[in-house]
């Protein structure tokens, strides 16, 4: 469930600086959209554009694809941006502010909600972006990764940023129960009558018949059934199997 507010606004558009393969242009663009990113710019991308490899790798992201817009100087590409932040793993010899990539999608959220436009400057696949783009940026954003191996692939490092910034403003639940239409939660009626059942049977069985054990036993076997988060269905279906076990068992000799 998204942040509607954010989504109505415009999202961060993702600037990639000299591209150089059409192919990682198409992963960025399906990245993009994973994370509900359309907005993609090009500054001369070495191999042209359109490019029939983007299309071929963007599985189908065709809403990116077909709205790509290209230019020629990163200045032309950032001119309607008011926040900026580049992208990059190595230290510059400039004093700018750095974030990780989970800062900086909380303060995207927080700028898109009073209306900035954002970007996000991604460099080429070899060698990142040149001093002169870094110098363009508000921030410097950073993905902290395995000081050993920070490398990253192009639509890697986007989809990374990318997810942090959907996740910033996603309203999904961290856990909920799918429950078909057709049922719903037990409430607690029906969850005692089920207790009960079931310790009736089990009185009547001889399972508890050591009456100092009795209280705990019976504890743990209603924290079992409430760690099960059953639906009045299953209830049903539960109370069901209790009356045919009983019914059907054969007396003891």
């Amino acid at each position: 469930m998204m942040n509607d507010d954010v989504i109505k606004k415009r999202p961060p558009t993702i600037i990639l600086i000299e591209p150089q393969l059409g192919e990682n242009i198409g992963m960025v663009a399906r990245a993009m959209l994973n994370c509900g990113l359309t907005d993609l710019r090009l500054v001369a991308p070495r191999d042209g554009w359109p490019s029939a490899e983007a299309v071929a790798t963007s599985a189908n992201a065709e809403t990116v694809i077909e709205n790509v817009r290209v230019y020629q100087k990163t200045k032309d590409a950032i001119a309607d941006i008011d926040t900026l932040y580049a992208t990059t793993a190595r230290l510059r010899d400039m004093t700018k502010r750095v974030v990780t990539a989970r800062q900086g999608a909380k303060e995207l959220v927080q700028k898109i909600s009073s209306g900035s436009r954002c970007g996000l400057l991604f460099g080429r696949e070899a060698k990142g972006l040149k001093n002169e783009d870094v110098v363009l940026a508000d921030t410097i954003l950073t993905i902290p990764l395995n000081p050993e191996f920070t490398s990253l692939n192009l639509a890697q490092a986007v989809f990374c940023v990318a997810y942090e910034w959907f996740q910033a403003h996603d309203q999904t639940p961290a856990e909920e129960l799918n429950i078909p239409k057709h049922t719903k939660p037990a409430n607690k009626r029906e969850l005692i009558g089920l207790f009960e059942h079931f310790e009736k049977s089990l009185d009547d069985s001889g399972f508890l018949q050591i009456s100092e054990k009795r209280p705990n036993m019976v504890r743990n076997l209603r924290n079992m059934w409430q760690r099960a988060q059953l639906t009045e269905q299953e209830i049903r279906t539960l109370r069901g199997v209790i009356t045919s076990i009983v019914r059907f068992t054969p007396p003891k000799d």
